[in-house]
């Protein structure tokens, strides 16, 4: 059935890049930046925690997008380290009489800041205590935008300089109301970094980065953009996204409770415009925008899937209204049900399988003539949508200086099913197991590998979910 599934989106995601190229080219983008007045104001909104290693170079980078109206919020969450002293001496901030609203609960903000420089009059620098969770930062972030569309985005994520224009022209094509934008995330690791400038891209060296590349295409260039052609996404990534701002503020902004609250964000938005009768859409495009840091190590990747695990059970348990609900339409007959049985299901009955598949080899019961041969079928299927995914990936835009870098890719995506794809099935059972028994949730650290080749910093933070 899953093979079917994604054959299927194989399909409609192909579909979905051709139209894109045809739609948007170079003449759309440039009419934006030369003509200010038609380009809709961005809010780009970037919460920051104990990012002292890397916090000047991005919001650099976030300072240097190439869009003729949008502004830079960093939202300082209680920071420990020296991010807000950093921020204050390298933009020479002060603080400034801002007139807060709460428009969405955060909580509370001590001050605001802003640039005694005009080359940064673009940026805004809040100042809140600290929430816990990215989500609570998001909101206060909210508060303070000025703009109908904000970016959500992590500060340790470098975007492409033409991202506001490439992710604003679906918004202004569409004549249904666009309420999110979703696009491409790769992983940084491997890619060559100068001042919060990716300079050249190359894919990750490292074990599960590099496995997490594919991984990640796969779910956008395929899984996503598949969804997209039917207007059945079923979230846009908390790692990157284009939102209505006053979508989300109906829809009460991000919850902090959440394991994942780009999910539960999107779910929300979505009940609201149906429960108002209101036409919408939400559009994935294929560009490559966002880079971010994948995880490292094995340590590091059991806590992210756990998480992840933990998000998408606490989703079924919180908006469970949804599943099979002719009210919403789609996400009650479409997505929800696909994500019981192929998300959260899917490592369930794969570990149950296994371990049938023991027991019958155990007690003599395997045909192997016929095995062997399914198990090659269900195999070569697995690396057939990776192949089409690295193809869709090249015929989008050649994003590596040379093929090898493609072959390499190819070559490790064939190995994902044996060496990787198991570690995940166990991560996200640990993490269901650790809702159900109600376990403390805690950030935990997020090993800081930075862009240069120094020594990786430990940083005790928030993180988020990137896919």
């Amino acid at each position: 059935m899953i093979s079917v599934v994604y054959v299927t989106l194989a399909i409609l995601g192909y579909i979905n890049i051709t139209r894109s190229k045809i739609k948007y080219t170079r003449r759309e983008e440039d009419k934006l930046k030369n003509n200010p007045e038609i380009a809709p104001g961005i809010s780009v909104i970037a919460p920051a925690f104990n990012e002292e290693v890397i916090i000047i170079d991005n919001v650099n980078s976030l300072l240097s997008l190439d869009y003729p109206n949008f502004e830079v919020i960093i939202v300082n969450d209680g920071s420990k380290d020296k991010t807000l002293e950093l921020l204050i001496n390298n933009f020479e901030l002060r603080e400034i009489q801002f007139p807060y609203i709460e428009k969405v609960r955060s909580k509370p903000v001590k001050r605001v800041f802003k640039s005694n420089l005009f080359k940064y009059k673009r940026l805004i620098v809040v100042d809140k205590v600290n929430g816990g969770t990215k989500a609570d930062a998001m909101n206060a972030g909210l508060n303070v935008a000025k703009y109908n569309y904000f970016i959500n985005t992590d500060v340790d994520c470098i975007l492409a300089r033409d991202t506001l224009t490439k992710i604003i022209l679906p918004v202004l094509d569409s004549k249904i109301p666009v309420i999110a934008v979703g696009a491409t995330m790769r992983m940084v690791n491997g890619c060559e970094v100068n001042e919060g400038k990716i300079t050249s891209v190359t894919p990750p060296r490292s074990y599960f980065p590099l496995f997490q590349e594919t991984e990640y295409l796969r779910s956008y260039l395929v899984a996503k953009l598949g969804w997209s052609f039917i207007n059945c996404i079923p979230n846009v990534s908390g790692g990157f996204g284009l939102f209505h701002t006053p979508t989300v503020i109906k829809a009460r902004g991000f919850d902090p409770r959440s394991h994942a609250e780009d999910m539960d964000m999107t779910l929300r938005m979505i009940a609201n415009e149906r429960e108002n009768e209101r036409e919408y859409r939400i559009v994935q495009i294929p560009d490559s925008l966002c880079w971010t840091e994948g995880p490292p190590n094995l340590k590091i990747l059991a806590r992210q899937r756990k998480r992840w695990g933990r998000g998408l059970l606490q989703i079924f348990v919180v908006h469970r209204k949804f599943l099979f609900n002719p009210k919403y339409g789609r996400t009650g007959w479409i997505v929800m049900p696909y994500a019981l049985i192929f998300e959260l299901l899917a490592p369930i009955i794969e570990f149950t399988g296994f371990l049938f598949l023991v027991y019958l080899m155990l007690t003599n019961q395997v045909n192997f003539s016929t095995f062997w041969l399914m198990l090659l079928f269900v195999y070569l299927i697995g690396v057939t949508i990776s192949l089409i995914t690295i193809s869709y990936d090249l015929s989008v835009k050649k994003v590596y200086r040379s093929y090898t870098d493609y072959l390499w890719l190819i070559f490790f995506s064939s190995l994902e099913a044996l060496f990787y794809h198991p570690l995940i099935v166990i991560f996200s059972l640990k993490g269901y197991l650790e809702f159900l028994f109600l376990k403390e949730f805690k950030w935990g650290k997020m090993t800081r590998q930075g862009y240069s080749k120094s020594t990786p910093t430990e940083i005790i933070g928030t993180t988020s979910q990137k896919a």
